[in-house]
């Protein structure tokens, strides 16, 4: 029994949980709610790796390939590059979507229950401004992956500038701490099935099954137009790169199951960064592209935003013109650079998106009763998506070395 126990992979072990955790927050909604420290347990275990991995790995990228400096400053420029194309298309996919179906039309706004509290929208010199760290602890403390990346590649650069005994101490030390702490991942994940299970029963107990009934066109409309964009701008970027696909997805199965179930970018990054060392993309590429591909690239929280943007105006009956909804989505384009990669950070960015263009907020509130399911699939969209951009990325660059590996079974 022991022995068949053990064959089964991480995998499985996750797809069991879910149901298992779906089945009990059905049955038993009001206690399912005291496994939320299951999950909430998981999700700190996951957040206190992401720091140290990426510092770790980003410096020995940068510094351990000083004599080729120009070529990290060529894939920041490829990189960022790529980011404004695919999430601009991801705007446009969005925008086509929900002005087809048009699921707001007949819906009622509910009243917001409260004050209306205005969220700060970052203008684009404040934008700038936040991306450099006034304190790298602060920084680490909230897990502001943006901030912590500009802090790792001047500390690289600088490193670079060392000679002798002090830089080779400082490459050793990263490098150690980059191998701990794949190794501090893996013993992580161990834990993943328990607190992915957990988060599953305290979402369907707190939402029900039902949860679609009121705006399931809104879901559907969003869930279908990740899936074309996912067929018409990343499949069609994978085979012009010339990325297996198969291999691919098999590479990113568990990373994207865990960024669906814990609707956590942030939670399946150490996973993610593992898996895609393993595909074939060197480590300075890996470390590179998925951290800066997490404020920069996020593809369905970007097509979400133009979805429910658009949803909230036809729910209020408000008549936008293409002019409007063009600077609507070029508004969207800024303000989502450098948005957190945790639950339900999208809805600020929405709400702040809303006031500015005279739409109600209560389209928010609207909006939340489902939010829980349409962030699961614009996570698990955003993820693979940076995913196979450093695929492109290391293709590009040459580096892409394709071999079987047992960690991708």
């Amino acid at each position: 029994m022991i022995a068949h126990l053990r064959r089964i992979s991480l995998t499985q072990w996750i797809m069991i949980s879910m149901i298992a955790g779906i089945g009990v927050g059905a049955m038993f909604p009001e206690q399912s709610q005291h496994l939320k420290v299951v999950s909430n347990i998981f999700l700190r275990l996951i957040k206190c790796i992401i720091v140290p991995i990426i510092f770790g790995t980003l410096v020995v990228g940068i510094a351990g390939h000083s004599d080729d400096l120009k070529a990290v400053g060529r894939l920041a420029i490829k990189s960022l590059i790529y980011f404004e194309i695919v999430t601009t298309l991801a705007l446009a996919v969005g925008l086509l979507a929900v002005n087809w179906v048009k699921p707001g039309l007949g819906v009622t706004l509910p009243p917001l229950v409260g004050t209306r509290e205005v969220p700060h929208q970052q203008t684009v010199p404040e934008m700038l401004e936040h991306i450099v760290p006034k304190s790298f602890f602060e920084s680490a403390a909230s897990n502001d992956v943006l901030q912590v990346v500009v802090f790792a590649v001047i500390f690289a650069v600088a490193l670079t500038q060392v000679t002798g005994k002090p830089k080779e101490t400082m490459l050793n030390f990263f490098e150690g701490l980059s191998e701990v702490m794949f190794k501090f991942t893996g013993l992580v994940m161990k834990f993943a099935p328990f607190g992915i299970g957990a988060a599953m029963a305290v979402t369907v107990g707190h939402s029900g099954l039902g949860v679609l009934k009121n705006l399931g066109l809104l879901v559907a409309t969003l869930y279908g137009a990740l899936v074309v964009f996912v067929l018409v701008v990343l499949w069609p970027v994978a085979l012009l790169a010339r990325i297996p696909v198969l291999k691919f997805l098999k590479a990113v199965k568990e990373p994207a199951l865990i960024a669906f179930t814990t609707t956590s970018s942030d939670a399946a990054l150490p996973d993610a960064f593992k898996k895609m060392v393993a595909f074939g993309v060197p480590k300075r590429i890996v470390s590179f592209v998925l951290p800066t591909g997490y404020s920069f690239n996020l593809d369905g929280s970007t097509l979400y935003l133009a979805v429910a943007s658009i949803f909230v105006a036809q729910a209020a009956g408000v008549t936008l013109t293409l002019g409007q909804q063009l600077m609507m989505m070029f508004t969207l384009m800024l303000t989502t650079k450098g948005i957190a990669a945790v639950p339900r950070a999208s809805l600020v960015i929405l709400a702040g998106t809303l006031t500015t263009f005279g739409l109600p907020l209560e389209g928010v509130a609207l909006i939340l009763g489902v939010d829980e399911l349409m962030d699961m699939a614009r996570t698990t969209v955003n993820l693979v998506g940076n995913c196979l951009a450093s695929a492109v990325m290391a293709r590009s660059e040459g580096e892409l070395k394709l071999a079987a590996n047992e960690e991708l079974k």
